[in-house]
């Protein structure tokens, strides 16, 4: 791309949104609106409103706000925008009202800010910057989402097996033939291309109830001591150069009723972070067979999720200077059928922290760096 059109996509402003002015008024209301998990519907109002005010036709599902571009063609391949508009609760160490988008020295507070507002809304203005231009190389799908924060069932994953959406967007037989993603989240706009993937288990150690001051019962929580010291010491041997080794943390326990009963059961908690050399199945069996606890996953819809290095996605990427990683946290993309590059303005190391925060430079830059991106596979 010439340097001419390069400055043309940083510096471009339009009264339909794709300025930075546009992006962040509509961030500051997406803050001011309270949109835990679950409880999303006035900011899905909010940006169904906002794309409506730009001439552009929106569709819905529940919570979900998506749409496609002007001359969507269905033999074309197509590229999904996605991010997601719900947020976590403030935590108790916030000193500033978390719904309250106030701008101070380059930085606009408030919850959801980084995590994922800032991308969304740039998102929402790249593609608003390429809606109305024909002859595309893809198509382009905007998606934003709910549920995100809580791996939901109606977020994404609804949404990409709803009939109305897999009917207006492709077939039946093949409905996402060709499809990649842009999944907006903070990474300093460089190119998460590999995600770890998320078991959650449920463990329970078995014993037998008996009186503490005798020799009575069998104590769950000794039977379970052993199990997490299992966790606490294993190591899978398959390491990623992209995401390194699958992680195991016990994270939750649970046993007792009071000071004199030998405890009959014990619960924990594991979170089981696995890497994409390993299926869960897999995983799944070599805890089993070297545990005594009980275990049962809550999901085995996270999985580990990459993009091919090759992918036009990433090559534009790279033409681009950005840097490419493997990430330890999980995102939608996990649930997408279809290759997905996780990329965006803001950093991961803010998300859920109190006094949250992104600098409007970085909406600025990632908005610039989205139609860089998309400019050099669409055109």
């Amino acid at each position: 791309m010439n340097t001419q059109k390069e400055n043309s996509a940083v510096t471009k402003a339009s009264p339909t949104g794709e300025d930075l002015e546009g992006a962040i008024l509509l961030l500051q209301q997406l803050i001011s609106i309270p949109s835990f998990s679950k409880e999303e519907h006035k900011t899905a109002d909010a940006i169904e409103q906002f794309l409506q005010s730009n001439n552009i036709t929106t569709n819905r599902l529940l919570n979900n706000i998506w749409a496609t571009n002007k001359y969507f063609d269905k033999s074309k391949p197509t590229i999904l925008l996605n991010s997601h508009h719900d947020t976590v609760k403030p935590n108790k160490q916030y000193t500033r009202d978390p719904f309250k988008a106030d701008i101070e020295d380059g930085k606009l507070f408030g919850l959801g800010s980084n995590d994922a507002g800032g991308c969304l809304v740039a998102l929402i203005a790249t593609f608003i910057h390429f809606y109305h231009q024909q002859n595309l190389q893809y198509n382009l799908v905007l998606a934003a989402t709910a549920e995100e924060e809580i791996s939901g069932k109606n977020g994404i994953e609804l949404l990409l097996n709803d009939e109305d959406f897999i009917k207006l967007c492709g077939d039946d037989k093949h409905p996402f033939r060709g499809w990649g993603s842009i999944v907006g989240e903070p990474t300093l706009m460089n190119m998460a291309v590999a995600e770890k993937g998320l078991l959650v288990l449920d463990c329970t150690a078995h014993g037998k109830a008996g009186h503490a001051a005798r020799e009575e019962g069998n104590n769950a929580i000794y039977k379970a001591l052993k199990d997490i010291e299992w966790f606490k010491t294993f190591q899978f041997e398959k390491v990623s150069a992209l995401l390194g080794p699958n992680k195991m943390s016990v994270t939750i326990i649970n046993a007792g009723s009071q000071h004199n009963v030998v405890p009959s059961q014990c619960n924990f908690t594991v979170d089981v972070r696995v890497n994409e050399l390993y299926d869960f199945d897999e995983v799944l069996h070599n805890i089993k067979k070297n545990l005594q606890s009980e275990v049962v996953p809550r999901s085995l819809r996270l999985r580990s999720t990459n993009i091919a290095l090759d992918h036009p996605l990433v090559k534009a990427g790279l033409a681009l200077n950005r840097t490419y990683y493997g990430s330890p946290t999980t995102s939608d993309k996990a649930l997408m059928p279809f290759p997905a590059l996780k990329i965006g303005p803001g950093d991961s190391a803010r998300s859920h922290s109190a006094d949250e925060f992104i600098f409007v430079e970085e909406i600025r830059n990632g908005i610039a760096l989205y139609i860089q991106l998309l400019d050099k596979v669409l055109l």
